[in-house]
């Protein structure tokens, strides 16, 4: 993998997002449009502590990306990573998040052609991250982009991506898209039954990791009633 010292990458701009652990920037690498991600310090760590962590946690995001491509699942391409500044630096992606896409069904209208083209990329994506034992981690619509010029599937942010040959570690990666597609895509139906669909034809080992799903559902289940 290539690394870019700091002076070498150019100043990262327009702040898209941030979160607990990171701060998402829009940029130019090289003359390209590019995304910065920034894994910042935690001050109630020890500093020599904190820089080993997130120096860690940043080599394992490059490197469960890097693997997800391998295994044939689209992800922006990886152009540096910093070391001094905790930065990753991504190709930009230009397409809306599907998240958006189901957003929009529910206030238009499914277009069920549309629909039924996401969920089988998307099946078919985390049927090859399984396979080759890599948990995403964070399955969400909104970490799942539709490149425009192809509308391709990309995945994005393996910040929780791990490397996992356990059932039930894939059938907990299932339960959380689940769990995102009922509490905010509810109007677009059985979209999850249209993704576990693809994910049978995809995953050679869809079988055990279905029979775990149906136990995560079962605990979230009881967990939902006792609150």
């Amino acid at each position: 993998m290539e690394i870019k010292e700091h002076e070498n990458e150019e100043c990262f701009n327009v702040l898209l997002k941030q979160g607990a652990e990171a701060r998402v920037f829009e940029s130019t690498f090289l003359g390209k449009r590019s995304i910065v991600k920034e894994r910042f310090s935690k001050k109630y760590r020890h500093p020599l502590l904190d820089s080993k962590l997130t120096l860690k946690r940043l080599n394992a995001e490059a490197r469960c990306m890097t693997k997800a491509r391998r295994l044939g699942v689209s992800t922006p391409t990886l152009y540096a990573m910093d070391p001094v500044l905790h930065t990753l630096t991504f190709e930009y992606i230009e397409g809306p998040a599907v998240k958006e896409v189901l957003l929009a069904f529910g206030e238009h209208g499914v277009i069920e052609e549309q629909m039924d083209d996401i969920a089988k990329q998307i099946g078919d994506a985390i049927g090859k991250l399984h396979d080759g034992g890599l948990v995403h981690g964070d399955l969400t619509t909104s970490n799942m982009l539709i490149k425009s010029s192809t509308n391709q599937l990309v995945l994005i942010d393996f910040g929780l991506s791990y490397t996992s040959t356990l059932p039930e570690d894939k059938a907990v990666d299932l339960y959380v898209l689940e769990r995102a597609l009922l509490s905010m895509h509810s109007s677009c139906g059985n979209m999850m039954d249209r993704i576990l669909s693809a994910y049978r034809k995809s995953s050679k080992q869809w079988s055990s990791t279905m029979n775990k799903l149906a136990q995560v559902r079962q605990r979230g289940r009881k967990r939902t009633m006792i609150g």
